[in-house]
C-alpha cells in the first residue's frame, strides 16, 4: 500500500517536446511543430503552431493566426490555446494577430513535474513568451487560469496591456479559508486526488457536467485536451493547477494573487466582462469581476466553465469592441 501511494504521488518527469523546421516572424525565427491530425483537424491551414523556449529545456506551444493588433488569448485548466479556435472563426483576421499559448504541462507544451505547477513560475514563462514576441501592445482575454496567469505575466511587463475582454476567472487574492468547489476540496487531499483524477477517472471525460450544455464537450473535445498529456507519459497538471488554487490566505498561490488583484486596481483600459452564468465553479464570481472592472459592459449567457466552447460569437464580438475602442483612444 505505501509503495502504492508513492506511486501515484510521484512528481511526474519531465517531457520536452520536438519540433521540425522554423516558423519566421518579424521578432525572431521558432522552432516549428507539426500537429497530429486529431488536432490539425480541428483548425485551418492558416495557424501557425509552434515553440517558445522559456528556460532550458521548457517550451511553450504558440498557435497563432491572423495579422494586424496583437490579441492575447489565455487559456484555463486542463484545455490548451485551442480552446479559443472557435473565437477565432468570427475574428477579422486580416486587421487582428491571434496568440494563443499553451501553458507549461498542457497541451502540446514541455511536460513537468508537479511541484513545478506553481503560479509565479506559470506568471514567469507566459511573461517570457510575451517579451519573446517583442510584442509592444495588446488586447487580453483569460478564463480559469488564464485569467491570474495571463494577467500576472501582464503585470510584468505593464505597458502592454491596451484592453480586456474578461471571461470566468478571478483576481482577487483570498481575504478568508473557502474552497472554490466541492472538488477543489475533496482533491487537494494528498492520494486521494491522485486516485480520482489520475487512477479512476479521467478528467478530461467528465468535463460536460461543468458546461451550461453538456452535449457542447464532446469525446473529439476530450482528446482535443487530453490525449497530448497521455501520449507524453505526464498527466500530473490537470490536479497540480487544482491544487494551486487558493483555498485561504496561507495558501502557496497567494502572494502572486495578491500582487495580481493590485495590478488589477490600477487599470484604466477599455474592457469589457463575458460570463457563463450556468459555470457551477466561477459561475457566481461575476460580482467580484464586476468590482475589479465597474465600467465593463457586461454579457451573461447560459454557457458553462468552458463558454468559449459554447459562446464563441459573444467572446468575439466583445474582442471585437474593445479592439475598436482601443483604436479609437
Amino acid at each position: 500500500m505505501a509503495y502504492f501511494s508513492f506511486h501515484i504521488t510521484r512528481d511526474g518527469e519531465v517531457f520536452t517536446p520536438i519540433g521540425e523546421g522554423e516558423v519566421i516572424l518579424d521578432s525572431g525565427t521558432y522552432e516549428a511543430f507539426q500537429l497530429p491530425e486529431f488536432a490539425l483537424s480541428m483548425i485551418d491551414s492558416n495557424y501557425k503552431s509552434y515553440f517558445i523556449e522559456v528556460e532550458p529545456g521548457l517550451k511553450v506551444h504558440v498557435l497563432e493566426t491572423g495579422r494586424g493588433f496583437p490579441v492575447f488569448l489565455m487559456h484555463g485548466n486542463p484545455t490548451s490555446g485551442f480552446l479559443y479556435r472557435k473565437v477565432v472563426q468570427s475574428l477579422p483576421l486580416d486587421k487582428v494577430r491571434v496568440i494563443m499559448p499553451t501553458s507549461p504541462g498542457l497541451g502540446f507544451s514541455s511536460k513537468i513535474p508537479a511541484s513545478q505547477h506553481t503560479l509565479e513560475n506559470h506568471i514567469r514563462w507566459i511573461n517570457t513568451v510575451l517579451e519573446k514576441l517583442e510584442l509592444t501592445e495588446l488586447v487580453y482575454a483569460g478564463q480559469d487560469w488564464g485569467g491570474p496567469i495571463g494577467m500576472g505575466a501582464l503585470s510584468l511587463s505593464p505597458n502592454l496591456l491596451k484592453g480586456a475582454v474578461l471571461l470566468n476567472t478571478g483576481f482577487n487574492a483570498p481575504t478568508i479559508n473557502t474552497d472554490i468547489s466541492p472538488a477543489h476540496a475533496i482533491v487537494k487531499t494528498p492520494v486521494v486526488g491522485e486516485l480520482i483524477l489520475e487512477v479512476f477517472f479521467s478528467i478530461f471525460d467528465r468535463l460536460g457536467r461543468v458546461q451550461g450544455d453538456p452535449e457542447s464537450w464532446t469525446p473529439k473535445i476530450a482528446e482535443l485536451y487530453g490525449k497530448p498529456l497521455y501520449d507524453d507519459g505526464n498527466s500530473k497538471a490537470p490536479l497540480a493547477m487544482m491544487r494551486m488554487v487558493t483555498d485561504g490566505p496561507t495558501h502557496p498561490s497567494t502572494p502572486s494573487m495578491d500582487k495580481i488583484e493590485k495590478y488589477v486596481n490600477t487599470l484604466e483600459i477599455p474592457a469589457e466582462i463575458v460570463w457563463g452564468m450556468n459555470d457551477p465553479i466561477l459561475g457566481k464570481a461575476l460580482p467580484s469581476m464586476q468590482q475589479n472592472f465597474p465600467n465593463a459592459p457586461v454579457t451573461e449567457t447560459s454557457a458553462g466553465h468552458f463558454l468559449q466552447e459554447e459562446v464563441a460569437t459573444e467572446i468575439a464580438d466583445a474582442l471585437i469592441r474593445v479592439i475598436k475602442r482601443v483604436n479609437d483612444k
